[in-house]
């Protein structure tokens, strides 16, 4: 995802609203988002009007991010401050290490001390900090026509119990990579419906060219093994909550990890994609390794750098998730990042000026040309410019079009590491699919139990 994001903590948590959550307890981002950065916000009321501790001062506007290597965030901040005179906004750059930034923001909100009024937040984050209060509500402020203009799972994600708590930045998506030229010289002429196609046509690829592995993915005890898990139970007609009520452990589920199992039992995955992240993958699939890759937009741009590739980018096909059989919905985990107002900013009308700016279609526009990350706005997936200089968002279309966001629950990071624990365990086969779900049930049950007596 994530947005689309390092190892998660294993030990046993509390309930998330109204608890201190320490760097090792709280879930770090891996696969599913482009930056891999936490970050903290949440929803007051109405309009998200003033009080409190947020705000610099006068018309000053603080806003959180973490470093930007393209300089494309500075460029759009320096720009809205020449447009808009009479509002300075200030960048106050976050650690890249998501653990980090969690810690500073977390300790800060919690203190009501913090003077940011702006969060860049992760598309895991407006459920879990809508509960907490520590953003405000937009939904006055955003309505239901300039919603329309967003891609739909961008929408949800970012919506609490019937309100929109953030406005949608840049997004990320799960996308079948593959090696259309092998899989020409094999005799096929489109990519994958079905994970049994996957399975054949790897089978055939592997016997004609020789490469090594047929499908690499993210398998390890990380948020990316989460949101891969939760692509193969979605793709097989599974999920993980009907509201609040736990229904994991359903046929569709276990057939979700039972496929997933056996890419690495029946040696179409190397046993190794237990311990992958992003990276591993992609330096195997771009070292010529595998026919198939799941992965994140982002890599993409490494098939163009000859010292990350062995790969002609012009060779590499991008295709939407399989499924189980025909007939059901493909679905790619939603990654990415929102723009969140301070519930108690002093300066709530500005600061929403620039989430308004910073998620304007021209500004959209250069944030993915010069930081190569994909729009929110549906409009810009027709811009020529965008889908010449970004070519994985004229790609990888179809599967950004099938995004859904994980879980939305205040207690999406409790379930998540309960969720990345049971579902690496069933990947490396020391438990069925069955146990694992089994198990799992009653770990998100209790903490949804636990949560509804604080």
């Amino acid at each position: 995802m994530c947005a689309m994001h390092s190892a998660s903590g294993n030990g046993r948590r509390r309930p998330f609203v109204g608890k201190k959550i320490g760097r090792r307890e709280f879930i770090k981002l891996g696969g599913a988002g482009l930056a891999g950065a936490a970050l903290l916000g949440v929803a007051g009321c109405g309009g998200g009007g003033g009080g409190g501790g947020g705000g610099a001062g006068g018309n000053e506007i603080v806003f959180s991010f973490f470093p930007d290597p393209t300089g494309s965030v500075q460029k759009l901040i320096d720009r809205f401050n020449e447009q808009n005179q009479g509002i300075t906004v200030k960048l106050r750059e976050m650690p890249a290490d998501s653990g980090q930034h969690f810690d500073q923001l977390n300790t800060q909100f919690q203190s009501g001390e913090t003077s940011i009024d702006v969060i860049g937040g992760d598309v895991v984050w407006p459920a879990q900090f809508a509960a907490n209060g520590y953003i405000a509500d937009l939904s006055d402020r955003f309505p239901e026509d300039e919603r329309r203009a967003f891609l739909p799972a961008t929408i949800e994600a970012n919506t609490y119990e019937g309100k929109v708590y953030g406005v949608p930045w840049y997004t990320d998506a799960g996308m079948l990579y593959y090696r259309q030229d092998l899989l020409e010289k094999s005799g096929f002429s489109e990519p994958p419906k079905t994970w049994d196609e996957l399975k054949g046509m790897a089978a055939k690829v592997r016997e004609d060219s020789g490469t090594r592995y047929g499908y690499v993915f993210q398998g390890a005890d990380y948020e990316g093994g989460v949101v891969n898990a939760l692509e193969y139970i979605w793709t097989s007609g599974g999920d993980v909550l009907d509201g609040e009520t736990v229904v994991i452990n359903s046929p569709e589920a276990r057939r979700g990890l039972e496929i997933e199992r056996s890419m690495v039992a029946e040696g179409v995955a190397p046993e190794g994609v237990s311990q992958y992240k992003e990276q591993e993958s992609a330096s195997l699939f771009l070292g010529g390794g595998a026919v198939f890759m799941r992965n994140v937009p982002r890599m993409y741009a490494l098939a163009s750098d000859p010292a990350e590739s062995k790969i002609d980018p012009a060779t590499i096909g991008i295709a939407a998730m399989p499924v189980a059989e025909e007939g059901l919905q493909s679905y790619s985990s939603l990654g990415g990042w929102n723009l969140f107002l301070n519930a108690n900013s002093k300066q709530a009308d500005a600061a929403y000026e620039f989430i308004r700016f910073m998620s304007a279609p021209e500004q959209q526009k250069i944030r993915s040309v010069e930081g190569s990350v994909l729009p929110t706005r549906k409009e810009l997936y027709e811009d020529p410019e965008v889908l010449e200089k970004v070519r994985v968002a004229e790609l990888g279309q179809e599967a950004i079009q099938n995004t859904r966001p994980r879980p939305i629950s205040p207690y999406y990071s409790d379930m998540s590491l309960k969720m990345a624990e049971q579902f690496v365990r069933s990947l490396r086969g020391n438990v069925t699919p069955e146990e694992a779900l089994g198990v799992l049930e009653g770990e998100l049950e209790e903490i949804v139990r636990q949560s509804q007596q604080q």
